[in-house]
Protein backbone atom coordinates (compact mmCIF):
# COMPACT_ATOMS: atom_id res chain seq x y z
CA UNK A 1 0.00 0.00 0.00
CA UNK A 2 1.21 3.41 -0.55
CA UNK A 3 2.32 5.44 1.66
CA UNK A 4 2.38 8.61 -0.56
CA UNK A 5 1.99 11.58 0.82
CA UNK A 6 -0.68 13.20 -1.63
CA UNK A 7 -3.39 10.32 0.17
CA UNK A 8 -6.26 12.28 1.23
CA UNK A 9 -9.62 12.19 2.57
CA UNK A 10 -12.05 12.89 0.70
CA UNK A 11 -15.53 13.48 2.47
CA UNK A 12 -18.51 12.56 -0.33
CA UNK A 13 -18.39 10.27 -3.51
CA UNK A 14 -18.07 12.65 -5.80
CA UNK A 15 -14.63 14.02 -4.63
CA UNK A 16 -13.48 10.76 -4.12
CA UNK A 17 -14.38 10.09 -7.93
CA UNK A 18 -13.36 13.64 -9.09
CA UNK A 19 -9.98 13.60 -7.84
CA UNK A 20 -9.16 9.31 -9.11
CA UNK A 21 -10.28 11.65 -12.29
CA UNK A 22 -7.66 14.17 -11.60
CA UNK A 23 -5.06 11.84 -10.70
CA UNK A 24 -5.46 9.08 -13.64
CA UNK A 25 -5.59 12.30 -16.41
CA UNK A 26 -2.58 13.42 -14.67
CA UNK A 27 -0.45 10.07 -14.73
CA UNK A 28 -1.48 9.64 -18.64
CA UNK A 29 -1.07 12.89 -19.90
CA UNK A 30 2.57 12.51 -18.27
CA UNK A 31 3.61 8.97 -19.73
CA UNK A 32 1.78 9.91 -23.21
CA UNK A 33 4.20 12.91 -23.50
CA UNK A 34 7.27 11.45 -22.07
CA UNK A 35 6.80 8.33 -25.06
CA UNK A 36 6.32 10.81 -27.62
CA UNK A 37 9.29 12.54 -26.80
CA UNK A 38 11.15 9.30 -26.88
CA UNK A 39 10.30 8.80 -29.98
CA UNK A 40 11.24 11.92 -31.37
CA UNK A 41 14.75 12.68 -29.65
CA UNK A 42 15.11 9.39 -27.29
CA UNK A 43 15.24 11.01 -24.66
CA UNK A 44 14.51 9.27 -21.47
CA UNK A 45 12.26 10.27 -18.49
CA UNK A 46 13.82 11.25 -15.65
CA UNK A 47 13.47 9.61 -11.69
CA UNK A 48 10.70 12.71 -11.16
CA UNK A 49 9.05 12.00 -13.75
CA UNK A 50 8.25 8.44 -13.94
CA UNK A 51 6.80 8.35 -10.48
CA UNK A 52 4.18 10.49 -12.07
CA UNK A 53 3.45 6.54 -14.70
CA UNK A 54 1.18 5.21 -11.58
CA UNK A 55 -2.29 4.37 -11.36
CA UNK A 56 -4.49 6.35 -8.59
CA UNK A 57 -5.66 3.77 -6.14
CA UNK A 58 -9.08 4.12 -3.65
CA UNK A 59 -8.64 2.90 -0.07
CA UNK A 60 -11.21 2.63 2.44
CA UNK A 61 -10.90 1.93 5.81
CA UNK A 62 -13.68 0.50 8.68
CA UNK A 63 -12.78 0.16 11.77
CA UNK A 64 -15.80 -0.16 13.66
CA UNK A 65 -15.90 -3.98 15.38
CA UNK A 66 -19.04 -4.40 16.67
CA UNK A 67 -22.42 -5.38 14.62
CA UNK A 68 -22.39 -4.96 11.51
CA UNK A 69 -25.86 -2.98 10.00
CA UNK A 70 -28.39 -5.26 8.47
CA UNK A 71 -27.76 -4.54 4.71
CA UNK A 72 -29.86 -7.22 2.44
CA UNK A 73 -28.19 -5.55 -0.84
CA UNK A 74 -25.47 -8.30 -2.70
CA UNK A 75 -22.83 -5.43 -2.73
CA UNK A 76 -21.91 -1.67 -1.36
CA UNK A 77 -21.07 -3.47 1.85
CA UNK A 78 -18.13 -4.36 3.86
CA UNK A 79 -17.83 -8.10 5.87
CA UNK A 80 -14.35 -7.14 7.97
CA UNK A 81 -13.12 -4.31 9.91
CA UNK A 82 -9.48 -3.46 7.80
CA UNK A 83 -8.42 -1.21 5.29
CA UNK A 84 -9.65 -2.17 1.58
CA UNK A 85 -8.09 -1.21 -1.48
CA UNK A 86 -7.77 -0.85 -5.34
CA UNK A 87 -5.96 1.04 -8.00
CA UNK A 88 -8.20 2.40 -10.82
CA UNK A 89 -8.38 3.47 -14.44
CA UNK A 90 -10.59 5.74 -16.19
CA UNK A 91 -12.60 6.32 -13.50
CA UNK A 92 -13.94 9.52 -15.81
CA UNK A 93 -15.31 6.43 -17.99
CA UNK A 94 -16.67 4.35 -14.87
CA UNK A 95 -17.77 7.40 -12.71
CA UNK A 96 -21.04 6.04 -12.44
CA UNK A 97 -20.12 2.91 -11.22
CA UNK A 98 -17.66 4.12 -9.00
CA UNK A 99 -20.56 6.38 -7.59
CA UNK A 100 -22.93 3.63 -7.37
CA UNK A 101 -20.82 1.42 -4.85
CA UNK A 102 -18.92 4.68 -2.51
CA UNK A 103 -22.77 6.32 -1.87
CA UNK A 104 -24.44 3.19 -0.51
CA UNK A 105 -21.05 2.54 1.22
CA UNK A 106 -20.58 5.91 2.82
CA UNK A 107 -24.00 6.21 3.87
CA UNK A 108 -24.56 3.27 5.40
CA UNK A 109 -21.03 2.07 7.12
CA UNK A 110 -18.75 4.38 9.71
CA UNK A 111 -15.73 4.61 6.79
CA UNK A 112 -12.68 7.00 5.55
CA UNK A 113 -12.25 7.30 2.00
CA UNK A 114 -8.79 8.57 0.89
CA UNK A 115 -7.30 8.62 -2.89
CA UNK A 116 -3.93 9.33 -3.75
CA UNK A 117 -1.13 7.57 -5.74
CA UNK A 118 -0.37 3.50 -5.74
CA UNK A 119 3.00 1.75 -6.39
CA UNK A 120 1.16 -0.16 -9.54
CA UNK A 121 2.54 1.58 -12.89
CA UNK A 122 0.86 1.90 -16.13
CA UNK A 123 1.66 0.27 -18.53
CA UNK A 124 2.95 2.21 -22.04
CA UNK A 125 0.80 0.39 -23.84
CA UNK A 126 -2.45 1.63 -22.61
CA UNK A 127 -1.68 5.25 -22.80
CA UNK A 128 -1.30 4.58 -27.03
CA UNK A 129 -4.52 5.62 -28.98
CA UNK A 130 -3.69 4.00 -31.91
CA UNK A 131 -0.70 1.45 -33.07
CA UNK A 132 0.47 3.39 -35.70
CA UNK A 133 2.29 5.92 -33.40
CA UNK A 134 4.90 3.83 -32.53
CA UNK A 135 5.46 2.48 -36.38
CA UNK A 136 7.99 3.85 -38.05
CA UNK A 137 9.34 5.03 -35.30
CA UNK A 138 12.61 2.63 -35.16
CA UNK A 139 11.88 1.71 -31.76
CA UNK A 140 11.00 -2.43 -30.79
CA UNK A 141 8.58 -3.08 -28.19
CA UNK A 142 11.53 -4.44 -26.40
CA UNK A 143 13.97 -1.45 -26.13
CA UNK A 144 10.56 0.63 -25.00
CA UNK A 145 10.10 -1.62 -22.20
CA UNK A 146 13.45 -1.28 -20.78
CA UNK A 147 12.64 2.56 -20.56
CA UNK A 148 9.13 2.53 -19.84
CA UNK A 149 6.53 0.26 -17.89
CA UNK A 150 5.46 -2.51 -19.82
CA UNK A 151 2.52 -5.03 -19.54
CA UNK A 152 3.07 -7.76 -16.89
CA UNK A 153 0.70 -10.27 -17.22
CA UNK A 154 1.74 -11.77 -13.95
CA UNK A 155 0.30 -8.79 -12.54
CA UNK A 156 -3.48 -8.76 -14.22
CA UNK A 157 -5.31 -11.65 -12.77
CA UNK A 158 -8.38 -13.18 -11.80
CA UNK A 159 -7.47 -14.09 -8.38
CA UNK A 160 -9.72 -12.39 -6.41
CA UNK A 161 -12.88 -13.93 -8.34
CA UNK A 162 -11.33 -17.44 -8.18
CA UNK A 163 -10.76 -17.17 -4.70
CA UNK A 164 -7.17 -17.52 -4.51
CA UNK A 165 -7.08 -14.10 -2.63
CA UNK A 166 -5.94 -15.27 1.07
CA UNK A 167 -8.06 -13.00 3.20
CA UNK A 168 -6.63 -13.83 6.42
CA UNK A 169 -3.47 -12.63 5.69
CA UNK A 170 -4.07 -9.80 3.10
CA UNK A 171 -3.01 -6.30 3.85
CA UNK A 172 -4.84 -4.66 2.56
CA UNK A 173 -7.82 -6.37 1.67
CA UNK A 174 -9.29 -5.97 -2.15
CA UNK A 175 -12.09 -3.28 -2.52
CA UNK A 176 -13.02 -4.54 -6.06
CA UNK A 177 -12.42 -7.75 -7.74
CA UNK A 178 -10.16 -6.54 -10.58
CA UNK A 179 -7.56 -3.63 -10.53
CA UNK A 180 -6.59 -1.32 -12.54
CA UNK A 181 -4.16 -3.33 -14.54
CA UNK A 182 -6.95 -5.78 -15.29
CA UNK A 183 -9.04 -3.61 -16.13
CA UNK A 184 -6.90 -2.25 -18.78
CA UNK A 185 -5.76 -5.17 -20.46
CA UNK A 186 -9.20 -6.06 -21.25
CA UNK A 187 -10.58 -2.57 -22.46
CA UNK A 188 -7.57 -2.95 -24.92
CA UNK A 189 -9.01 -6.50 -26.13
CA UNK A 190 -12.91 -5.49 -26.49
CA UNK A 191 -11.43 -2.48 -28.62
CA UNK A 192 -9.44 -5.34 -30.65
CA UNK A 193 -12.14 -8.03 -30.88
CA UNK A 194 -15.54 -6.39 -30.99
CA UNK A 195 -14.18 -3.72 -33.57
CA UNK A 196 -15.41 -0.78 -31.61
CA UNK A 197 -14.34 1.33 -28.35
CA UNK A 198 -14.64 -0.34 -25.19
CA UNK A 199 -16.66 2.81 -24.13
CA UNK A 200 -19.75 2.48 -26.34
CA UNK A 201 -20.40 -1.01 -24.68
CA UNK A 202 -23.87 -0.45 -22.53
CA UNK A 203 -24.64 -2.60 -19.28
CA UNK A 204 -27.36 -4.52 -20.98
CA UNK A 205 -25.73 -7.28 -23.04
CA UNK A 206 -26.90 -9.98 -25.72
CA UNK A 207 -24.78 -12.75 -26.75
CA UNK A 208 -25.18 -14.51 -30.12
CA UNK A 209 -23.42 -16.91 -32.21
CA UNK A 210 -25.33 -16.00 -35.65
CA UNK A 211 -24.76 -12.97 -38.10
CA UNK A 212 -28.57 -12.70 -38.79
CA UNK A 213 -28.60 -11.72 -35.26
CA UNK A 214 -27.05 -8.64 -35.72
CA UNK A 215 -28.97 -7.83 -38.88
CA UNK A 216 -32.20 -7.74 -36.91
CA UNK A 217 -30.85 -5.82 -34.10
CA UNK A 218 -29.53 -2.83 -36.64
CA UNK A 219 -33.11 -2.93 -37.94
CA UNK A 220 -34.33 -2.77 -34.38
CA UNK A 221 -31.79 -0.09 -33.53
CA UNK A 222 -32.43 2.17 -36.74
CA UNK A 223 -36.19 1.86 -35.55
CA UNK A 224 -35.68 2.53 -31.59
CA UNK A 225 -33.79 5.94 -33.01
CA UNK A 226 -36.63 7.04 -34.88
CA UNK A 227 -39.09 6.36 -32.05
CA UNK A 228 -37.71 5.93 -28.98
CA UNK A 229 -36.72 9.21 -26.80
CA UNK A 230 -34.23 7.39 -24.63
CA UNK A 231 -32.20 5.76 -27.51
CA UNK A 232 -29.51 8.98 -29.60
CA UNK A 233 -27.32 6.57 -31.64
CA UNK A 234 -26.46 3.32 -33.06
CA UNK A 235 -22.76 2.82 -33.08
CA UNK A 236 -21.25 -0.47 -35.38
CA UNK A 237 -17.76 -1.66 -35.84
CA UNK A 238 -15.87 -0.09 -36.64
CA UNK A 239 -16.69 2.99 -34.53
CA UNK A 240 -19.18 3.81 -37.55
CA UNK A 241 -22.06 5.40 -35.44
CA UNK A 242 -25.35 6.57 -36.77
CA UNK A 243 -27.00 9.62 -35.09
CA UNK A 244 -30.65 10.00 -33.90
CA UNK A 245 -30.56 13.36 -36.27
CA UNK A 246 -29.67 11.11 -39.46
CA UNK A 247 -32.61 10.35 -42.34
CA UNK A 248 -33.01 6.76 -43.30
CA UNK A 249 -30.80 6.92 -46.41
CA UNK A 250 -27.91 8.24 -44.59
CA UNK A 251 -28.49 5.94 -42.36
CA UNK A 252 -28.73 2.99 -44.85
CA UNK A 253 -25.17 3.99 -46.34
CA UNK A 254 -23.59 3.56 -43.13
CA UNK A 255 -25.26 0.06 -42.61
CA UNK A 256 -24.18 -1.01 -45.71
CA UNK A 257 -20.38 0.56 -45.15
CA UNK A 258 -19.83 -1.03 -42.05
CA UNK A 259 -16.67 -4.37 -42.72
CA UNK A 260 -18.07 -6.00 -39.72
CA UNK A 261 -15.71 -9.36 -40.77
CA UNK A 262 -13.05 -7.82 -39.95
CA UNK A 263 -13.19 -8.02 -35.96
CA UNK A 264 -13.50 -11.52 -34.78
CA UNK A 265 -16.57 -10.82 -32.49
CA UNK A 266 -18.04 -7.94 -33.85
CA UNK A 267 -20.48 -5.41 -31.32
CA UNK A 268 -23.47 -3.12 -31.69
CA UNK A 269 -24.25 -0.77 -29.56
CA UNK A 270 -27.84 1.00 -29.25
CA UNK A 271 -26.88 3.94 -26.92
CA UNK A 272 -29.39 5.39 -24.42
CA UNK A 273 -28.81 8.81 -23.30
CA UNK A 274 -28.70 7.64 -19.64
CA UNK A 275 -26.61 5.50 -20.47
CA UNK A 276 -28.44 2.80 -19.70
CA UNK A 277 -28.81 0.67 -23.50
CA UNK A 278 -28.14 -2.56 -25.12
CA UNK A 279 -25.13 -3.97 -26.61
CA UNK A 280 -25.24 -7.10 -28.94
CA UNK A 281 -21.97 -9.31 -29.47
CA UNK A 282 -21.90 -11.95 -31.91
CA UNK A 283 -19.16 -13.93 -30.60
CA UNK A 284 -18.96 -16.97 -32.95
CA UNK A 285 -19.50 -20.82 -32.32
CA UNK A 286 -17.37 -22.18 -28.88
CA UNK A 287 -16.68 -22.15 -25.82
CA UNK A 288 -13.41 -20.67 -26.10
CA UNK A 289 -15.31 -17.07 -27.71
CA UNK A 290 -17.18 -17.36 -25.20
CA UNK A 291 -15.19 -17.24 -22.40
CA UNK A 292 -12.59 -14.84 -24.00
CA UNK A 293 -15.32 -12.08 -24.71
CA UNK A 294 -17.20 -12.96 -21.08
CA UNK A 295 -13.92 -12.15 -19.64
CA UNK A 296 -13.12 -9.24 -20.93
CA UNK A 297 -16.90 -7.56 -20.61
CA UNK A 298 -16.97 -8.64 -17.27
CA UNK A 299 -14.60 -5.83 -16.33
CA UNK A 300 -17.13 -2.94 -17.67
CA UNK A 301 -19.35 -4.83 -14.76
CA UNK A 302 -22.58 -5.07 -17.25
CA UNK A 303 -26.33 -5.72 -15.09
CA UNK A 304 -26.88 -8.36 -17.49
CA UNK A 305 -25.83 -10.69 -20.31
CA UNK A 306 -27.96 -12.78 -21.92
CA UNK A 307 -27.17 -15.71 -24.35
CA UNK A 308 -29.86 -15.73 -27.34
CA UNK A 309 -28.53 -18.22 -30.05
CA UNK A 310 -29.53 -21.14 -31.63
CA UNK A 311 -29.24 -25.44 -29.98
CA UNK A 312 -30.21 -28.86 -31.33
CA UNK A 313 -33.31 -30.09 -29.83
CA UNK A 314 -33.09 -33.20 -28.10
CA UNK A 315 -36.53 -33.71 -27.50
CA UNK A 316 -38.79 -35.61 -29.76
CA UNK A 317 -41.53 -33.39 -29.07
CA UNK A 318 -39.47 -30.18 -29.76
CA UNK A 319 -40.26 -28.64 -33.26
CA UNK A 320 -37.89 -26.49 -35.23
CA UNK A 321 -38.58 -22.46 -34.40
CA UNK A 322 -39.53 -23.77 -30.18
CA UNK A 323 -37.59 -22.03 -27.18
CA UNK A 324 -35.56 -23.46 -24.58
CA UNK A 325 -35.14 -21.45 -21.59
CA UNK A 326 -32.01 -23.11 -19.60
CA UNK A 327 -32.85 -23.61 -15.56
CA UNK A 328 -29.57 -26.19 -15.99
CA UNK A 329 -26.51 -26.76 -17.29
CA UNK A 330 -24.38 -29.46 -18.15
CA UNK A 331 -20.83 -27.96 -18.59
CA UNK A 332 -19.44 -30.65 -21.32
CA UNK A 333 -16.95 -27.79 -22.69
CA UNK A 334 -14.15 -28.20 -20.44
CA UNK A 335 -13.10 -24.86 -20.71
CA UNK A 336 -13.23 -23.36 -17.23
CA UNK A 337 -12.75 -26.68 -15.12
CA UNK A 338 -9.38 -25.95 -13.81
CA UNK A 339 -10.86 -22.54 -12.31
CA UNK A 340 -14.95 -23.43 -11.63
CA UNK A 341 -15.18 -27.47 -11.85
CA UNK A 342 -18.17 -29.00 -13.47
CA UNK A 343 -19.22 -30.42 -10.16
CA UNK A 344 -19.92 -26.93 -8.72
CA UNK A 345 -23.95 -26.18 -9.78
CA UNK A 346 -24.18 -23.04 -11.62
CA UNK A 347 -28.00 -21.72 -10.23
CA UNK A 348 -30.71 -20.43 -12.53
CA UNK A 349 -31.41 -16.57 -11.22
CA UNK A 350 -35.28 -16.31 -10.37
CA UNK A 351 -35.07 -12.38 -11.70
CA UNK A 352 -33.60 -13.97 -14.80
CA UNK A 353 -36.10 -16.70 -15.63
CA UNK A 354 -38.77 -14.99 -14.70
CA UNK A 355 -37.94 -12.22 -16.90
CA UNK A 356 -37.39 -13.95 -19.85
CA UNK A 357 -40.66 -16.50 -19.55
CA UNK A 358 -42.62 -12.79 -19.05
CA UNK A 359 -40.87 -11.64 -22.33
CA UNK A 360 -41.64 -14.78 -24.26
CA UNK A 361 -45.16 -14.56 -23.37
CA UNK A 362 -45.87 -10.82 -24.19
CA UNK A 363 -43.62 -11.46 -27.80
CA UNK A 364 -45.43 -14.49 -28.54
CA UNK A 365 -48.88 -13.71 -27.10
CA UNK A 366 -49.04 -16.99 -25.81
CA UNK A 367 -49.48 -18.07 -22.38
CA UNK A 368 -50.61 -21.45 -20.41
CA UNK A 369 -50.03 -24.14 -22.23
CA UNK A 370 -50.16 -22.86 -25.58
CA UNK A 371 -47.03 -20.92 -24.39
CA UNK A 372 -45.76 -24.23 -23.06
CA UNK A 373 -46.01 -25.72 -26.17
CA UNK A 374 -43.41 -23.57 -27.55
CA UNK A 375 -41.03 -23.19 -24.95
CA UNK A 376 -39.64 -25.89 -22.51
CA UNK A 377 -37.14 -25.40 -19.49
CA UNK A 378 -34.52 -27.80 -19.09
CA UNK A 379 -30.73 -28.63 -19.26
CA UNK A 380 -28.32 -27.37 -21.74
CA UNK A 381 -25.67 -29.42 -22.39
CA UNK A 382 -22.75 -27.20 -23.98
CA UNK A 383 -19.84 -29.30 -25.60
CA UNK A 384 -16.74 -28.05 -27.30
CA UNK A 385 -16.90 -30.23 -29.96
CA UNK A 386 -19.40 -29.50 -33.03
CA UNK A 387 -19.48 -32.85 -34.51
CA UNK A 388 -20.77 -34.52 -30.94
CA UNK A 389 -22.78 -36.48 -32.65
CA UNK A 390 -20.33 -38.57 -33.97
CA UNK A 391 -20.05 -40.26 -30.58
CA UNK A 392 -23.71 -40.38 -30.15
CA UNK A 393 -23.62 -43.89 -28.61
CA UNK A 394 -20.75 -43.17 -26.09
CA UNK A 395 -23.06 -39.73 -25.00
CA UNK A 396 -26.55 -41.18 -25.26
CA UNK A 397 -26.37 -42.31 -21.35
CA UNK A 398 -24.85 -38.93 -20.09
CA UNK A 399 -27.62 -36.84 -21.79
CA UNK A 400 -30.43 -39.54 -20.85
CA UNK A 401 -29.22 -39.46 -17.01
CA UNK A 402 -28.94 -35.74 -17.30
CA UNK A 403 -32.56 -35.11 -18.65
CA UNK A 404 -31.16 -32.56 -20.83
CA UNK A 405 -33.21 -31.05 -24.00
CA UNK A 406 -31.32 -28.87 -25.89
CA UNK A 407 -27.47 -28.82 -26.91
CA UNK A 408 -24.90 -25.95 -28.07
CA UNK A 409 -21.50 -24.55 -27.44
CA UNK A 410 -21.57 -21.07 -25.53
CA UNK A 411 -24.43 -21.49 -22.98
CA UNK A 412 -22.50 -23.38 -20.11
CA UNK A 413 -19.31 -21.26 -20.86
CA UNK A 414 -21.02 -17.90 -20.39
CA UNK A 415 -24.11 -18.85 -17.69
CA UNK A 416 -20.41 -20.21 -15.88
CA UNK A 417 -18.31 -17.11 -16.18
CA UNK A 418 -21.53 -14.66 -15.16
CA UNK A 419 -21.77 -17.19 -11.67
CA UNK A 420 -17.83 -17.16 -11.55
CA UNK A 421 -17.63 -13.08 -12.37
CA UNK A 422 -20.41 -11.97 -10.42
CA UNK A 423 -22.60 -11.22 -13.79
CA UNK A 424 -26.00 -11.96 -13.89
CA UNK A 425 -26.85 -14.23 -16.93
CA UNK A 426 -29.52 -16.51 -18.73
CA UNK A 427 -29.29 -18.52 -21.85
CA UNK A 428 -32.73 -18.65 -24.04
CA UNK A 429 -32.47 -20.88 -27.10
CA UNK A 430 -34.31 -21.48 -30.62
CA UNK A 431 -34.48 -24.76 -31.26
CA UNK A 432 -32.97 -24.66 -35.35
CA UNK A 433 -31.96 -28.15 -35.59
CA UNK A 434 -32.89 -31.80 -34.30
CA UNK A 435 -29.64 -33.72 -34.57
CA UNK A 436 -30.93 -36.64 -33.22
CA UNK A 437 -34.62 -36.92 -34.93
CA UNK A 438 -32.66 -36.57 -38.38
CA UNK A 439 -34.10 -32.93 -38.45
CA UNK A 440 -30.49 -31.58 -39.64
CA UNK A 441 -29.70 -27.84 -41.26
CA UNK A 442 -30.40 -28.30 -45.14
CA UNK A 443 -30.42 -24.70 -47.04
CA UNK A 444 -33.67 -24.49 -47.78
CA UNK A 445 -35.42 -25.23 -44.43
CA UNK A 446 -32.47 -23.22 -42.72
CA UNK A 447 -33.13 -20.07 -44.24
CA UNK A 448 -37.22 -20.60 -43.93
CA UNK A 449 -36.81 -21.15 -40.12
CA UNK A 450 -34.01 -18.34 -39.62
CA UNK A 451 -36.71 -15.77 -41.73
CA UNK A 452 -39.24 -16.75 -39.31
CA UNK A 453 -37.72 -17.04 -36.15
CA UNK A 454 -34.57 -14.80 -35.60
CA UNK A 455 -36.81 -11.54 -34.95
CA UNK A 456 -39.17 -12.93 -32.77
CA UNK A 457 -36.03 -14.68 -30.75
CA UNK A 458 -34.43 -11.61 -30.34
CA UNK A 459 -37.41 -9.30 -29.86
CA UNK A 460 -37.86 -11.57 -26.73
CA UNK A 461 -34.35 -10.92 -25.42
CA UNK A 462 -34.54 -7.23 -25.82
CA UNK A 463 -37.74 -7.02 -24.14
CA UNK A 464 -36.22 -9.21 -21.21
CA UNK A 465 -33.85 -6.65 -20.57
CA UNK A 466 -36.09 -4.04 -20.34
CA UNK A 467 -37.90 -6.13 -17.80
CA UNK A 468 -34.84 -6.44 -15.57
CA UNK A 469 -33.95 -3.06 -15.30
CA UNK A 470 -36.39 -2.24 -12.70
CA UNK A 471 -34.64 -4.82 -10.69
CA UNK A 472 -31.56 -4.13 -10.26
CA UNK A 473 -31.80 -4.78 -6.31
CA UNK A 474 -32.83 -8.03 -7.10
CA UNK A 475 -30.90 -8.86 -9.90
CA UNK A 476 -27.21 -8.79 -8.17
CA UNK A 477 -27.67 -11.09 -6.44
CA UNK A 478 -26.22 -12.51 -3.20
CA UNK A 479 -27.02 -15.84 -5.11
CA UNK A 480 -23.97 -15.08 -6.69
CA UNK A 481 -21.59 -13.75 -3.84
CA UNK A 482 -18.95 -15.75 -2.04
CA UNK A 483 -18.11 -15.69 2.12
CA UNK A 484 -14.82 -13.34 1.35
CA UNK A 485 -16.12 -10.46 -1.37
CA UNK A 486 -14.83 -7.35 -1.68
CA UNK A 487 -17.30 -4.25 -1.18
CA UNK A 488 -17.77 -3.45 -4.93
CA UNK A 489 -19.81 -5.35 -7.24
Amino acid sequence: MSNAPDFVVVETAEQAVDRLAELHERATRALSQALKRYLKDRSEPDAAERDLFRYPELRLTYAYGGELPAITRAYAKVNLPGVYSVTVTQPAAFRGYLLDQLRPLMRDFAVTIEVGVSEQNIPYPYVVDQGDELAGSGVTAAALARVFPSTDLSAATDGIADGLYDWATADPLPLALFDAARVDFSLRRLIHYTGSDWKHVQPWILLTNYHRYVDQFVTHGLEQLRNDPRFVRLVMPGNVVIEKSMDNGEAQALVASVVWHRYQMPAYHLIAEDGDGVTLVNIGVGPSNAKNITDHLAVLRPHCWLMIGHCGGLRQSQTIGDYVLAHAYMRQDGILDRVLPPNIPIPALAEVQLALQEAAAQVTGERGDDLKKRLRTGTVLTYDDRNWELRWAQERPLINLSRAVAVDMESGTIAAQGYRLRVPYGTLLCVSDKPLHSEIKLPGSANAFYNRAVSQHLNIGITALNLLRNQLNALHSRKLRSFDEPPFR
